[in-house]
This record gives structure tokens, C-alpha cells and sequence, in this order.
């Protein structure tokens, strides 16, 4: 099993900026508070969205074809379940 652990959360105007490890590599995610609020409705952290989303991507690819540097909406670009996914893992915590 990878660990998945986020660094770093810089704030930006519109959002956050993550740096997240994965073993011993470094991905460096944007994510936008509106993009955030309309996939979870805010019921979970910016922090544990974006560690949902890498397990999720984690399922579906080994993490040697996970993009370095991307923004959090390219997601459902590749992967249409992707919000279907999120949907479920944050009705879980509610």
C-alpha cells in the first residue's frame, strides 16, 4: 500500500495548492474552494479530498502514471466515476 501524505497546503485566492508525497514522490495539486464546495458540500477538508482523490487514483493507475502537477477538476476528465466516487466517500463521513 502507498502512503499518501500532504505536506504542504499553500492559500491562494481562489483555493489551495498541496504538495503530496506518495513514498518517495512529490505531486503538487490545485484545488479551488468552489470546485471543493461542489464536490463535498463542505462536509470534509480540503486535506482529506485531496487524499480521497489520490486513493481513488491510486485504483485506478499505479502511481507512476499519476500526473506530477495537476488541478483536482482534471479528475472526472480521465476518470467520469470520479464524482460518483467522492460522492460516496463523503456520505461516509456524514
Amino acid at each position: 500500500m502507498v502512503e499518501i501524505s500532504i505536506l504542504k497546503k499553500d492559500d491562494t485566492k481562489n483555493g489551495w495548492k498541496f504538495t503530496v508525497n506518495l513514498d518517495s514522490d512529490s505531486y503538487y495539486v490545485e484545488l479551488s474552494k468552489d470546485y471543493w464546495q461542489k464536490l463535498t458540500g463542505s462536509k470534509i477538508s480540503p486535506e482529506e479530498l485531496i487524499k480521497k482523490s489520490f486513493q481513488f487514483l491510486l485504483q485506478k493507475e499505479p502511481k507512476e502514471a499519476i500526473l506530477k502537477e495537476f488541478n483536482l477538476k482534471i479528475i472526472s476528465s480521465y476518470f467520469p466515476e470520479y464524482k460518483e466516487f467522492i460522492n460516496r466517500e463523503v456520505n461516509k463521513q456524514s
